[in-house]
């Protein structure tokens, strides 16, 4: 069904402002995929908050002109899926990354961070970035390491002086 310039203007409009606040996009060829599992690829999208949608090449480049993924316009080429990541980075990326282990017709084109558009082979880059919560707690665990080994070695001090006293007075029972 042809699509009228009104709802080509509305596809545009909803991508670029998606792509405007997304933190990477990730494009993939869905060439062979059936209609259910391109389903079960939406619910795993909308459930990691990533924005999964299949657009037109001419719209698609229409839509990130002005964004930090006009870099992708070469990538742009054949049946195309595009993913936004809207809340962690690397989301898009583990998303495209754990469908395509079992959905092998799934193919990675291109992906961008920060208006650098990366291969397909950079991937599994993106998807091991840790994410939001993740980061928090590993900057946690690092700043809460010194003050652990101070309080350790603060408490070693008494705990030597009570073996010492133990020593000392098994030390006498003996003698006596």
């Amino acid at each position: 069904m042809p699509l009228n310039l009104e709802d080509k203007r509305a596809i545009v409009a909803s991508v670029n402002a998606v792509a405007a606040d997304a933190l990477s996009a990730v494009i993939a060829d869905y060439r062979g995929l059936t209609v259910s599992e391109m389903t079960e690829l939406r619910q795993k999208a909308r459930e990691t908050g990533v924005y999964v949608r299949v657009v037109r090449n001419t719209l698609a480049k229409r839509a990130v002109e002005g964004t930090e993924y006009e870099c992708l316009n070469d990538a742009l080429v054949g049946p195309t899926i595009l993913a936004f990541s809207q809340e962690d980075p690397g989301a898009a990326a583990r998303l495209f990354k754990d469908f395509a282990k079992d959905h092998k017709l799934l193919e990675v084109k291109a992906l961008a961070v920060g208006g650098v558009a990366y291969g397909a082979a950079d991937l599994d880059i993106l998807a091991k970035l840790p994410t939001r919560d993740q980061a928090l707690s590993t900057l946690l665990s690092v700043m809460q390491a010194p003050i652990a080994k101070f309080v350790r070695t603060a408490n070693e001090v008494p705990s030597k002086f009570v073996r010492v006293v133990a020593a000392v007075k098994d030390q006498k029972q003996e003698a006596a």
